[in-house]
């Protein structure tokens, strides 16, 4: 007991509060069922790793996920959703996924085994992760990222929702990347052209999810796509 809380005071209050932050915002931006809600909780998640990398001693990294996530990735999602020009074609507000049991059990399994293969890589990796890992919170946050992102793209067939599980499991990797790679001069670097070619990724992605709405309707984005019911 005595241990358990000396390992919580030697927490660094700001990675702490980070490594939640990212982790709850990731998981709203993943679950909710509410698109524009899930694409604005996205930005939450972009602006907290922004501060994540300031924090990690990367500011080259703040610089690009301030630019290439906050400033042009979040854009490229509500242009998916119609919000940005929305007199291109119809705009999503809502979609509704009620999967069977059969595919929640596999995501979770999904998730699991992510985090159990992660998990052990890093704690050969790093070798005091293995006895203090408490002592890396936004380390521990990129494999609960990386693992909810990877279970949701399984589970999810609607477009929008796998590109935000793409960027997010992106994310993910690449803070396992800087823990285990540290935050050098080339690694930062490294790290900056995936930022780079996953905001690519997802301008093509919403490009694409527009075309698609244009030429066959909300049913082309997947099983989960149902267009919001007018209740006023």
């Amino acid at each position: 007991m005595i241990a358990f809380f000396e390992a919580v005071a030697a927490f660094h209050v700001v990675e702490v509060l980070l490594a939640l932050g990212l982790v709850v915002s990731a998981l709203v931006c993943l679950f909710d069922r509410h698109l524009v809600r899930a694409c604005y909780f996205f930005v939450v998640f972009a602006a907290a790793m922004t501060v994540a990398w300031w924090q990690l001693g990367a500011p080259w990294l703040a610089t690009a996920e301030l630019v290439l996530g906050l400033g042009l990735t979040g854009p490229c999602f509500f242009y998916a959703l119609g919000h940005v020009l929305p007199g291109a074609s119809s705009s999503l507000e809502r979609d509704t996924f009620s999967e069977p049991r059969s595919r929640v059990a596999i995501r979770v399994l999904l998730a699991l085994a992510w985090f159990v293969m992660v998990g052990a890589a890093i704690r050969t990796v790093i070798a005091d992760m293995a006895y203090s890992p408490l002592e890396h919170p936004l380390l521990l946050a990129g494999v609960v990222i990386a693992a909810s992102a990877l279970g949701a793209f399984a589970l999810h067939r609607h477009l929008l929702r796998r590109l935000l599980a793409f960027n997010l499991l992106g994310s993910g990797v690449f803070m396992l990347l800087a823990g285990v790679a540290g935050t050098s001069a080339t690694a930062q670097a490294l790290i900056s052209v995936g930022l780079l070619v996953a905001w690519l990724g997802s301008m093509l992605g919403a490009l694409l999810i527009r075309q698609l709405l244009h030429l066959e309707g909300v049913e082309a984005l997947g099983r989960d796509g149902k267009p919001e019911e007018d209740v006023t």
